[in-house]
């Protein structure tokens, strides 16, 4: 923020020369801070990696500690973003309506005593509120890939390069440091030129090479081919992965830059419904705003589906990560525009030459748009990396499946599912209490002040044209600079801040806790599923309608129609589309990777008190030489499951104790038979016998359950389940010669 807050003023600086200049001086405050967030992001989680891989044996528990990093950075990117949204908007709103609409002076004049907070507010929630809440994306993508990435380690494969299916996140993430700053210096626009052409041409750069990048990192540090859980993956297919999640990205952020840019249809018809005022606006801007939710959300569908295909939930955290590579390049064109928003706000304050403020305006339109391509890059990782943290977290827990057919897991879903409204109704609430107060400010200030009265009846008597003044006029106008009591207005938006900005915060981190804690994992699991679809939807709908509300109101502004009726109305939407795009959209993919990320921090915990299966709990029997198999059989009419259980004792009198436990479910009713059986003999004697008498029971059951013939096979050979002395206990599972949990 302390660079931004600085090139706010060399921007105002260098618009004096020329567009150019000023856009080279927006993006390269917007570069370092860029470049800061992503250099941290991997210093951090390397470092602590470095630090903690040799002290703890098992590299699951390494990465379970690193999460910890990823959860701080979530937890503070929540209420940068939050509070500072607040800050800024409660400024924007007061300043807007008052001043602009009200009073009739232009925007970020001296006169309007909301002025420094709404240029405070910039810094403060456009600038580090999304520093911090891509730095939390760019973490949360490099987690999810890294945790499941673990479940490799151990795999022959993976003998001679055990963790580099761990550590190739981090490498694509700093190879893509590198690709970003390398895109920096293709951003380039001469007086006269397209600036969202310069900036985009930077970005797109940066992409194509981190994909070039990205391929020699796979192929040098996954081994061609490896087999999971009966799968085979390849190294070409994580790269796939990769491209589609980049190609997802691309895509999204090009439908976001159509439904948001000047121009542009949908913004276009927003300028033409504020012909009728206000409300035919908002209903114009809310409609953009949800037909745009259908193209991002078909191609967010597409790359989970073509990544999972090729590199299964591994590829779907790759393909995060590939999105986010180019982090610091997206970072520095999202604070260009703030940074120009500024410098325009300094201009009109400094009283500098119209022409200025015409340049850094152009400047902040491109900004307006090329917010939104990165909002939509956010929105579209969210999705990927919560789904990559789903999956760790159902790992962890030790959940096979959510069942939504179960209460406990639907009502976890709708729960999940409210999440996101409720978040958004406080953030919301809170940016109206906030800029209510803001409101009643300005407004005392312009009724109590004398001098600033004064100069408010001379601008409505000339137009806010000054050069008509007479010099006694003119006299009484600059007599009320710095007259308005700015710090009030900066006062009220940083207590607004800091006090609205708790309940929200607090709602995040505490409901996924006290979900899981109360209805257990799987109901955990559903409010996780809930919050991901419903928060990417609210989150490019916000996000959209907001960004084209405000280019609406600006290409009025360009067509010099500033003070009529249209304007009025675009101003009014405008000011309902600032907290949407400025604080409540972008919130959600925040919310949704954060409460995934808590998931997975307590899913350790909530996996032992996850439930076991029923039936095994009834004959568990403790002793060291016992194993426990089950075979599940599938009959067209019946919904039926055995479990066999076997244990075999040796007495001290050379006599064997074998206790054979059948446990019976048909459709759901439970017959449990024990039988005990004690003899002499060797060990070939006894394997017979205990041949003989499962043999027996497996006809009981197949008889009793009349299961279809297939369940009446015999193992085949080599598919016999042995205890601790050699002796077959069971049949295993679906007759498989291939289950890797017996030797």
């Amino acid at each position: 923020m302390q660079v931004a807050t600085k090139a706010n003023v060399r921007t105002t600086n260098a618009a004096q020369e020329s567009i150019g200049k000023a856009l080279e001086i927006a993006f390269s405050g917007g570069s370092v801070m860029g470049m800061g967030v992503v250099g941290l992001g991997v210093l951090g989680l390397g470092t602590l990696f470095i630090i903690y891989e040799p002290m703890f044996s098992d590299i699951n528990t390494v990465i379970q500690v690193l999460s910890g990093f990823s959860l701080g950075a979530s937890s503070i990117a929540l209420f940068a973003r939050v509070g500072g949204g607040i800050y800024t908007k409660a400024a924007d709103v007061g300043a807007d309506l008052v001043g602009k609409v009200e009073a009739g002076i232009p925007e970020d004049h001296p006169l309007n005593p909301a002025t420094i907070a709404d240029n405070v507010g910039d810094n403060v929630g456009d600038v580090a509120g999304m520093g911090a809440d891509l730095f939390e994306s760019f973490v949360g993508s490099i987690i999810g890939a890294m945790v499941l990435g673990a479940a490799f380690v151990g795999l022959n494969e993976f003998s001679e390069i055990k963790i580099n299916a761990v550590l190739l996140p981090l490498f694509i993430a700093a190879a893509g440091i590198i690709m970003s700053i390398v895109g920096t210096f293709f951003v380039r626009v001469k007086e006269g030129g397209d600036p969202h052409k310069a900036l985009n041409t930077g970005e797109f750069l940066s992409a194509f090479l981190m994909l070039v990048t990205t391929f020699f990192l796979i192929q040098n540090l996954l081994p061609e081919s490896w087999v999971f859980n009966g799968i085979t993956y390849t190294s070409i297919g994580v790269f796939y992965a990769t491209i589609s999640g980049l190609g997802a990205g691309l895509l999204v952020g090009k439908v976001t830059e159509y439904y948001t840019a000047t121009g542009k249809k949908p913004v276009l018809s927003i300028v033409k419904q504020s012909e009728t005022g206000a409300a035919t606006t908002i209903i114009s801007g809310l409609g953009v705003g949800m037909i745009s939710t259908a193209l991002p959300i078909i191609f967010i569908c597409a790359a989970i589906l073509i990544s999972h295909h090729y590199a299964g939930l591994y590829g779907i955290a790759i393909a995060a990560v590939g999105m986010l590579a180019n982090t610091g390049i997206q970072l520095a064109v999202d604070a260009y525009g703030p940074i120009s928003d500024n410098a325009g706000g300094i201009a009109e304050m400094a009283d500098l030459d119209p022409i200025v403020r015409e340049r850094t305006d152009k400047l902040d339109a491109v900004g307006n748009t090329t917010a939104a391509i990165g909002k939509g890059f956010a929105i579209a990782s969210a999705a990927l990396t919560a789904l990559a943290l789903f999956a760790a977290f159902m790992q962890t827990a030790g959940i096979d499946s959510i069942d939504i057919s179960k209460p406990v897991v639907m009502a976890g879903l709708l729960l999940g599912a409210m999440l996101p409204f409720v978040f958004s109704a406080l953030s919301m609430n809170a940016v109206g209490k906030a800029a209510m107060s803001m409101i009643e400010e300005v407004r005392r200030q312009f009724r109590d002040l004398p001098k600033l009265k004064a100069a408010l009846e001379i601008m409505r008597k000339y137009d806010s044209d000054l050069s008509k003044a007479t010099k006694e006029d003119l006299k009484i106008f600059n007599d009320a600079d710095g007259v308005a009591e700015y710090s009030k207005c900066v006062e009220i938006s940083t207590q607004a801040a800091l006090r609205e900005m708790v309940l929200p915060g607090l709602m995040a981190i505490s409901v996924p806790v006290i979900i899981g804690f109360t209805g257990g994992a799987e109901m955990l699991g559903g409010l996780l599923a809930g919050v991901t679809s419903c928060g990417v939807l609210m989150a490019i709908f916000q996000s959209n309608a907001g960004g084209a509300w405000d280019n609406a109101k600006k290409m009025i502004e360009e067509q010099g129609r500033k003070g009529s009726e249209a304007h009025k109305a675009a101003v009014v939407g405008d000011t309902v589309g600032d907290p949407f795009k400025d604080t409540s959209g972008p919130s959600m993919n925040i919310l949704i990777k954060l409460t995934c990320l808590i998931g997975l921090v307590i899913a350790p915990i909530l996996g032992g008190t996850h439930q076991k299966d029923d039936h095994a709990d009834k004959a568990a029997i403790e002793n060291d030489s016992k194993k426990d198999c089950k075979m599940k059989c599938c009959s067209k009419k019946n919904n039926n499951e055995t479990t066999v259980l076997v244990d075999v004792n040796k007495k001290e009198t050379d006599s064997t104790s074998v206790s054979i436990i059948n446990i019976i479910s048909i459709n759901g009713k439970d017959t449990i038979t024990n039988n005990e059986i004690i003899f002499s003999g060797n060990d070939l004697n006894i394997d017979s016998i205990v041949e003989a008498e499962k043999a027996k029971a497996m006809n009981d059951l197949a008889t009793t359950s009349k299961y279809d013939k297939d369940c009446k096979k015999p193992c085949c050979k080599g598919c016999m389940a042995t205890d601790t002395i050699g002796l077959a206990i069971a049949c295993l599972s679906d007759h498989s010669c291939c289950n890797p949990n017996f030797k």
